[in-house]
């Protein structure tokens, strides 16, 4: 095992770092995890608690320091670790700025110092604000709230430290990302943790607006693929948008999950269609989709039960979690 590749995966107990961490054990790495559990969960990797080649350590990524022993030897560095939610972050915009900017920053600088032969950065699809669909890499570039932008301003430092500093980096724009070990905690946000609650609990689904807003929704093993693909390559510098390149509606979400609905309202600054224009990714790195939106589905209502711990969600709840939704994003979606 001694000559197997390292590989450090930040957020690594989290939703995507997870199955990040299930790809590279598989494919023969030692992989090293920091997460600090805010937003990640040790069960997440207790399938592999007892596996000789990974190692876990409980650590914010800000206290990392060049030369940190934790980067040593490493051959790839996958960072996911942040802090994400739309209100939250109009509400911090600071801790967000701090967490995902300076935090990304501290990951580059230690990864420098370690020579890692690559860095891919999972970005964010928020950048392009109300973007055209599908959406391409050169699209431009409009944040409508602080963890796009944060998110954002982590890419460029990235890209500011591969153009300065020659580290070989890459970044992949998420779209959404859907699967098991999503969170279960936290602010009202992703519809699959606030569906498979409600559903467990008896409850109607919430389908904000009428439900015909489509996002491309993409199984998280498949996103782990494309990071591994783009650590691989022998492209550097390079930027990739990453769905299913095929956008399903809540509609359709709903009918597959099955249950009964009640509306509540449409909330500014979420497009109608979120869609990915994957022609790239497909083409430079030969990235596919493997799990198809009803093979996904069938997954996370085969593992329901991790959401039963998960906040039960009502309109009236909503209603108070989203209040700044409202207050600071109604005047500036048009």
């Amino acid at each position: 095992m001694s000559s197997s590749p390292i590989a450090i995966v930040t957020g690594g107990a989290g939703f995507i770092g997870s199955h990040m961490v299930d790809l590279l054990l598989a494919r023969g790495f030692r992989v090293r995890v920091i997460d600090n559990l805010v937003g990640g969960r040790e069960a997440n990797l207790a399938h592999h608690a007892r596996h000789a080649a990974l190692a876990f350590e409980r650590r914010d990524i800000r206290s990392c320091e060049p030369g940190d022993p934790l980067f040593a030897d490493v051959r790839y560095v996958f960072h996911f670790a942040g802090i994400g939610d739309i209100v939250p972050s109009i509400e911090r915009p600071t801790e967000y700025m701090d967490v995902n900017v300076q935090g990304t920053v501290r990951m580059l600088e230690c990864a420098r110092s370690a020579g890692a032969r690559r860095f891919v950065y999972a970005a964010s699809s928020s950048c392009y604000g109300l973007a055209q669909v599908p959406t391409r890499e050169d699209h431009p570039i409009a944040p409508l709230y602080p963890y796009a932008l944060s998110k954002y301003l982590g890419e460029a430092a990235a890209f500011h430290w591969h153009q300065v500093y020659r580290l070989p980096v890459n970044a992949i724009r998420i779209f959404n990302a859907y699967g098991i070990r999503s969170r279960t905690s936290g602010a009202y946000g992703a519809v699959f943790g606030v569906f498979l609650r409600q559903k467990l609990a008896g409850k109607p689904f919430t389908v904000v607006g009428d439900g015909s807003q489509r996002r491309d929704f993409l199984y998280a093993s498949d996103v782990a693929e494309a990071f591994f693909l783009a650590a691989e390559t022998p492209r550097i510098g390079e930027i990739y948008n990453l769905g299913a390149g095929s956008p399903q509606s809540v509609n359709r979400l709903v009918e597959l999950l099955g249950g009964d609905v009640i509306y509540i309202p449409k909330r500014p600054g979420e497009p109608d269609c979120t869609w990915a224009d994957i022609g790239k990714i497909a083409r430079e790195l030969g990235w596919r989709q493997k799990v198809s939106f009803e093979d996904g589905v069938g997954r996370m209502l085969e593992a329901i039960d991790y959401w039963r711990e998960a906040p039960l969600w009502d309109p009236a709840s909503i209603q108070r979690a989203t209040k700044t939704w409202f207050a600071y994003l109604g005047e500036n979606s048009g």
